[in-house]
């Protein structure tokens, strides 16, 4: 932005120098001021140089008589005399002093200019401002053409203002060599200030001071924790000492507030009522810190900062006791906090410590510290350019387009780690682009007179629609608060600032507070406004000073076209915009009271926060400070959703764990966004191909395109996949992993095939819609195989035919996963319809591995004999039958017969086969999707078989479907009946079923179970047809009762009734077939009319018999059994169980009915000779026991497997025979048994 060279046009600096000359100021001089013996030295040292250094003690007269020096020389025509002060109130009253010298008013020949008051005019010859002012001209005139003369005044202070204009006249010397410079200091370091303007000559005027003894009485030295308590003993002893040197008032230094109270209530204590104590220290109201001037008797202690060292001369001080230490204000680049930590002070600054007591006469000062101590000390404090941010300045110098800050003629340049923090919070406020430069906000911050981060909440504010709420809240900022707390009525200042609390903002407190603030002014008169303030324990200078503010910023942002919103902003919208000048003073809760702020900082709300008890998940601070701890001050509640749109370009994001959504067709991943360390966003889902293209390229190709696939493929992949899918079940069949070409080659086909913009789903669309050719995306058989293979089809069929319903196989090779090997699908309808068996015998290129590994599971003893084992395996399954029965017994059958070795059936039982040696069973559900699944088939039948049978239905028009069926009209039933659901051909078999009394035509799901089923069915047909003689089977038949009785130990005597009419009716009808059609069924009607009642009597007998005999036995077992005995009674009475028990007259066929008298009698005499000789029974059951147990197994395996095993029954039997041979041989068997017979009975059991 062009900038004028100066404010007035030729003709207004005509005007103005006419003006100038016309006023003629008669300056009265002071000879007893020292500098005034040094007047013609300083006349023309300033005659003949452009800059003049000029050092001397307070109190020689250096800012009174300089600027009347200077009009002698008639200076302050050509130009205005400038004079600065570091601060406002010093240069309204040296206004005031020089005016009355000159004998002329405050605001014509002499006058000042601070912020918010101008007291001049154009004929104004001498002014008075504050070196920020100064530096604020340079705005509109940057070579200060104004001016003649510049006084910088109290330059020893070092602040920032104060080191930037020395920087800025150095530049401007050259341009001006008609300017005169007079650089004021205390007698600290003024040859720094002489080389700086190439060894300036400097003038050293003493001061009227009188000598200083100083006496060093250091502290004990303490722990940490004990430091402060040994500090207020050493003031106490200091005190105690100069009370003995004569009268004279006390000056005490302390480094800051809390320690003056602590010492004050120590000395209060300790010191006689006529002892005055004060304190003094920057936060005292006015009227406190006046009290201090007040005449007063007696003996007065004033417990000071270091505020009374330069800025406020304190009258009345004889003695001085000097902590040496001070709240000293530091920046820390690194935490962005404003440290106040308490600090030894410089020589200079204890010199001048030392100084305070010998201004009206001869001084004591103690040092609470030794002179080593002193002598140690570096010489000068550090000027505030090394010691605070310097992002105003940066601000300033890039709009005065002063250049680099590095290249800038500082007195002593800053460190570039804090150039380099200024930059950084400019860029944290938007006021920078990308070049460094001054961004279009940064010109406009850089307009307004106050702090950067203040500046941007007025912008932030007018966005929001907030620019009167932020404007307040701006000026309140820029001032010192105005709520006072004296020392004496804490409790009711906090009382009355309690009124305008706000327990989510401090912000908020301050718009109410302003709010009451107006509404008073408006209504009250100054004095009475003044008393209000008084009431409320507010500053009424401080409360004027922040509507001063108030109005400054309000025309300053009007100029820049910037309207207030006529109404009241939401707190949503105030917040907002002061979150965009705090970034980086946000802070979330972790634990208690403490939290987390920005670059790991801990932090905690500062206790006078009226948030401070709501403890908040979010704040942010207008400041954060270091004393004892970090605090964040002025406090606000905030959304951490706000946080993001206002940081976005200061967010350090970090993406992560990026994934495939087939469904979306794209590629996800989650963002982390911190802001300096704080986590703003966690894990948020973002469209990877947005943030990180190449990765999300590489993940859709290989786990979209080779993985899982959009929802609706393109039709290259499509082709692609089927190609691929026929090659991998080839590697499944031939169990190989180096046939399919491997994925990474597949995926380098396809970054070289694709676009580069191609990075997801949508993209591939939109390449394709737009004409994309998909040709060099197609693969061929050749491009996907390694290496060939050959394939048998016979061997590797995709269906498997099992009764009479083909399901599908799926081959996989991933050896430890559960679906390694091969898979049959089955329906859910169709699984009840399966045995086991023909599962074992796998595939065809299976086969022989497995059978090898049968073979090699064998016993040495036996596998010796079929050695070569691959030439065995070969021969047996060339002489197999095809797939019929159990591939074990069959084996084993064939080995016996090649060899003549017995193989023991049930010898591979506990052996576990490789999974891909086992048929894998995948259960469908109606929609094909996995049920369950598997190896073990009778175990996911017995799971599934009520789903099965729900899922299992005929079609409606199958004719096979009836109920209320009471005679045969239902014509021939075939065996089965095939026919087709959801797509698989299935085999029903037709049956009729007892459903409770009724009779149904059903079509069932297996043919065991439709056989069981039919028999029921039939005999409840025929107990319906001949219900006289059913009925008189079950009430009317003479011994029921009896055998009811006898029974009573084992069932329920309806039970077993019904249970003999429908045994007698199966033997009389059923015992050779069961009628499938008209013919038969009328057969049988006829064949068993008149046999029922002498079949029932006859039955009714042996029943009788049977249950008379099993009563006797269990009364003998009744009793205490002798210990030796416990194996034998646990024998008999599982054998007793196994013959008598609910159901055995319908499970038992009438042949073995027969022989379950002589059974149980055998079972008494083996109790009764149990008695006689035990040792005998315990050899008998040594020899049954081994096979007792093997048939406990084999009927539970064959029950897993739903195995129904003639053979099975046949071992059963024979080991009843077998128990009469060892415990009852008189009784005789039914057919020859020895342990040699059972083992051979045994190999025929599956």
């Amino acid at each position: 932005m062009a900038r004028r060279r100066s404010s007035q046009s030729p003709q207004r600096q005509a005007q103005a120098r006419t003006a100038r000359e016309s006023v003629q100021l008669r300056p009265d001089y002071n000879l007893d001021l020292p500098v005034l013996e040094h007047a013609e030295e300083i006349k023309a040292t300033v005659r003949d140089h452009q800059v003049v250094v000029i050092c001397g003690e307070t109190g020689s007269g250096k800012s009174t008589q300089l600027p009347k020096l200077m009009l002698d020389l008639g200076r302050g025509v050509e130009g205005v005399i400038a004079h600065t002060q570091p601060r406002r109130i010093a240069a309204r009253s040296l206004a005031t002093r020089v005016a009355e010298e000159c004998a002329t008013d405050v605001g014509s020949g002499v006058g000042y200019r601070v912020r918010f008051s101008d007291q001049t005019r154009l004929q104004t010859r001498v002014k008075l401002l504050t070196d920020g002012m100064l530096l604020a001209e340079t705005q509109a005139d940057e070579r200060l053409e104004g001016y003649d003369t510049l006084i910088i005044d109290e330059a020893h202070e070092r602040s920032l203002n104060i080191d930037f204009l020395l920087g800025y006249i150095k530049r401007l010397l050259p341009q001006r060599p008609d300017l005169r410079v007079i650089i004021t200091s205390a007698t600290i370091d003024p040859a720094r200030f002489s080389r700086h303007f190439d060894d300036a000559p400097v003038i050293e005027v003493s001061g009227r001071t009188y000598p200083v003894e100083v006496r060093y009485r250091p502290l004990v030295e303490q722990s940490e924790d004990e430091r402060e308590r040994s500090l207020r003993q050493g003031v106490l002893e200091a005190v105690d000492e100069l009370a003995g040197l004569g009268r004279g008032d006390v000056l005490v230094f302390l480094p800051g507030e809390r320690e003056i109270r602590h010492c004050a209530e120590a000395l209060r204590k300790h010191h006689p009522p006529q002892t005055e104590i004060l304190p003094l220290f920057g936060r005292l109201s006015a009227a406190e810190q006046q009290r201090v001037f007040a005449p007063h008797r007696g003996r007065r202690i004033v417990l000071a900062t270091n505020v009374a060292e330069t800025s406020l001369t304190v009258p009345g001080i004889r003695y001085v006791v000097d902590s040496g230490l001070a709240r000293i204000s530091r920046y820390s680049y690194r935490t962005k906090v404003q440290r106040l930590p308490v600090e030894p002070v410089a020589q200079s600054s204890a010199d001048q410590r030392a100084g305070r007591c010998g201004r009206e006469g001869p001084g004591v000062c103690i040092r609470l510290y030794d002179q080593a101590d002193f002598e140690a000390r570096p010489r000068f404090t550090d000027p505030e350019i090394l010691r605070t941010n310097l992002a105003s300045v940066i601000l300033q110098m890039k709009h005065l387009r002063l250049g680099a800050i590095e290249r800038f003629p500082f007195i002593e340049p800053p460190d570039p780690r804090y150039v380099k923090d200024g930059l950084k919070l400019l860029d944290e406020l938007g006021a920078l682009n990308k070049r460094q430069n001054l961004s279009r906000l940064g010109r406009q911050l850089a307009r307004l007179p106050v702090d950067p981060r203040i500046a941007r909440i007025l912008f932030a504010g007018d966005r929001e629609g907030a620019l009167r709420e932020l404007l307040v809240l701006a000026a309140a900022l820029s001032v010192q608060d105005p709520r006072e707390r004296p020392m004496d009525r804490r409790e009711a200042a906090d009382a009355a600032h309690s009124a305008w609390q706000d327990k989510q903002s401090d912000f908020g407190g301050l718009l109410r507070l302003w709010d009451a603030y107006r509404e008073q002014a408006h209504h009250l008169s100054r004095r009475k406004l003044q008393a209000w303030c008084h009431e409320h324990f507010l500053s009424h200078v401080r409360m004027r000073e922040w509507a001063d503010t108030h109005a400054q910023l309000h025309r300053l942002m009007r100029d820049m076209e910037r309207v207030e919103n006529d109404t009241p902003a939401k707190p949503v919208a105030i917040h907002r915009a002061l979150l965009s000048g705090f970034l980086s003073n946000i802070a979330r809760r972790e634990e208690g009271e403490e939290y987390r702020g920005p670059r790991e900082l801990k932090l905690a709300i500062h206790p006078g926060s009226g948030v401070a008890r709501k403890r908040p998940r979010w704040i942010m601070a207008a400041e954060l400070v270091e004393t004892r701890r970090v605090f964040a001050r002025v406090v606000a509640e905030v959304r951490p959703e706000w946080i993001e749109p206002l940081a976005g370009h200061l967010l350090k994001h970090r993406y992560h764990d990026p994934w495939w959504d087939a469904h979306k067709g794209k590629v996800f991943g989650r963002e982390d966004a911190t802001l300096y360390g704080l986590p703003i966003v966690s894990g948020r889902k973002v469209d990877h191909a947005r943030v990180a293209p190449r990765e999300a390229r590489s993940i859709f190709i290989r786990d979209g395109l080779l993985g899982d696939p959009p929802p609706d493929p393109p039709a290259f992949l499509q082709a692609n996949q089927a190609l691929i899918a026929e090659v991998e079940t080839l590697e499944a069949k031939a169990r190989r992993r180096d046939v399919l070409v491997d994925t990474e080659a597949l995926a380098a086909f396809y970054e070289a095939a694709l676009p580069e913009t191609v990075v997801d789903g949508p993209s591939l669309d939109r390449w394709l819609r737009e004409g994309g050719d998909d040709t060099p995306l197609r693969l061929d058989r050749e491009q996907l195989m390694a290496r060939g293979v050959s394939e048998g089809a016979a061997d590797y069929p995709d269906t498997l035919a099992v009764n009479g319903i083909h399901l599908p196989l799926r081959y996989s090779f991933s050896p430890g996963s559960e679906v390694d090997g091969v898979s049959v699908c089955i329906p859910v309808a169709a699984l009840n319809a399966l045995v086991p068996e023909p599962f074992e015998w796998l595939v065809p290129g299976l086969l022989e591995e497995k059978v090898i590994t049968l073979i090699r599971a064998l016993p040495k003893s036996l596998r010796r004999h079929f050695v070569p084992v691959p030439d065995f395996a070969r021969a047996v399954l060339e002489s197999l039958p095809a797939r019929t029965g159990s591939l074990e017994s069959a084996v084993r059958d064939e080995l016996r017969r090649m060899t003549g070795i017995d193989i023991p059936g049930g010898i591979w039982d506990e052996l576990v086969l490789p999974d891909h040696l086992q048929m894998r069973f995948e259960v469908l559900d109606e929609g094909g999707g996995r049920l369950d699944s598997g190896r073990d088939l009778p175990a996911l039948q017995r799971v599934h078989a009520d789903h099965a049978r729900a899922d299992f239905s005929a079609p409606a028009d199958s004719g096979f479907e009836r109920t209320g069926i009471t005679d045969w009209d239902i014509g021939d039933l075939p065996d089965r009946v095939p026919f087709t659901q959801g797509g698989i051909e299935l085999q029903g078999y037709p049956a009729l079923c007892a459903e409770g009394n009724e009779v149904a035509l059903r079509l069932l799901d297996g043919p065991e179970r439709a056989a069981a089923a039919h028999r029921s069915g039939v005999r409840l047909l025929l107990m319906k047809r001949f219900a006289q003689q059913a009925r008189h089977l079950r009430r009317g038949l003479e011994g029921l009762d009896r055998m009811a009785i006898d029974y009573r130990d084992v069932g329920d005597a309806d039970a077993l009734k019904r249970e003999f009419a429908q045994a007698v009716f199966h033997q009389v009808f059923l015992a050779a077939t069961v009628p499938r059609d008209r013919a038969g069924w009328l057969e049988v009607c006829e064949y068993g009319r008149t046999a029922v009642v002498p079949r029932a009597e006859q039955l009714r007998d042996r029943v009788s018999d049977i249950l008379a005999r099993q009563k006797r036995v269990r009364r003998a077992l009744k009793g205490d059994i002798p210990l030796g005995m416990v194996d034998s009674y646990r024998d008999i009475r599982q054998q007793l169980d196994g013959l008598v028990y609910p159901g055995f007259l319908l499970d038992t066929v009438p042949a073995r009915l027969e022989d379950l008298p002589r059974y149980l009698t055998g079972i008494e005499r083996r109790v009764e000779r149990l008695k006689r000789d035990p040792s005998r029974d315990q050899a008998g059951l040594a020899s049954i026991q081994p096979h007792q147990r093997r048939l406990d197994d084999a009927l539970a395996r064959h029950a897993r497997r739903a195995i129904r095993d003639p053979a099975l029954e046949q071992v059963r039997w024979l080991i009843e025979e077998y128990r009469i041979s060892l415990f009852a041989q008189d009784l005789g068997t039914r057919e020859r048994v020895s342990e040699k017979r059972l083992a051979r009975a045994w190999e025929s059991v599956r």
